[in-house]
């Protein structure tokens, strides 16, 4: 089980000048863009603007922070509000998006699996979860706080692990505490 903090991780500008990302995970570890079997990030977006496409990538996206967005694509007929907090939205990185904001500035939580190679299905819980009993996968504590064992997880940080093992489970702190769950497995 690797711990991160969101604000411990540096962002990185798009070449596009349209937003950052922060890398939680990818596997294999230190992978480039064409070589990942999954990556979990989270994205900063403070201008409209394209969606890099990634062929052959299967890609789910949810609502952190802000307004949201309007993803667009009439080629393969997407038309999606982001508005709500915490409510993924699955879509095929083939899809060339066009991305305007519907406010402000939005921070996204982003997974990319590689089609074939890897799957992902993406929950929120406020009850406890037993992290590691996936291949692969990620807990990121949204809202209040989850205990494992005497380490309390704040919004903001989580866990992630790139093959199943058992662990501790995640207790919520109190009825508000929110987290994402993360089950990443081969295909």
């Amino acid at each position: 089980m690797q711990r991160f903090d969101l604000n411990q991780i540096p962002h990185s500008p798009w070449k596009n000048g349209g937003g950052s990302t922060r890398e939680i995970a990818c596997w294999p570890q230190g992978a480039g863009m064409d070589s990942f079997g999954w990556r979990i990030s989270v994205a900063t977006i403070a201008q409209a603007g394209p969606f890099s496409a990634f062929p052959g990538i299967d890609r789910q996206i949810m609502l952190l922070d802000g307004d949201g967005v309007q993803l667009v694509s009439a080629a393969a007929g997407i038309d999606h509000a982001l508005q709500q907090r915490w409510q993924p939205f699955a879509f095929s990185g083939d899809a060339a998006l066009d991305c305007s904001l519907l406010g402000g500035t939005s921070t996204d939580f982003n997974v990319m699996t590689r089609r074939g190679h890897w799957s992902a299905e993406v929950s929120i819980h406020d009850a406890v979860v037993q992290p590691g009993r996936s291949a692969a996968g990620l807990c990121l504590v949204l809202q209040g706080g989850f205990a494992q064992g005497r380490t309390v997880l704040q919004a903001g940080q989580g866990l992630w692990w790139d093959a199943a093992e058992d662990a501790e489970p995640l207790l919520p702190g109190d009825a508000h505490s929110r987290l994402v769950l993360v089950s990443l497995h081969p295909a």
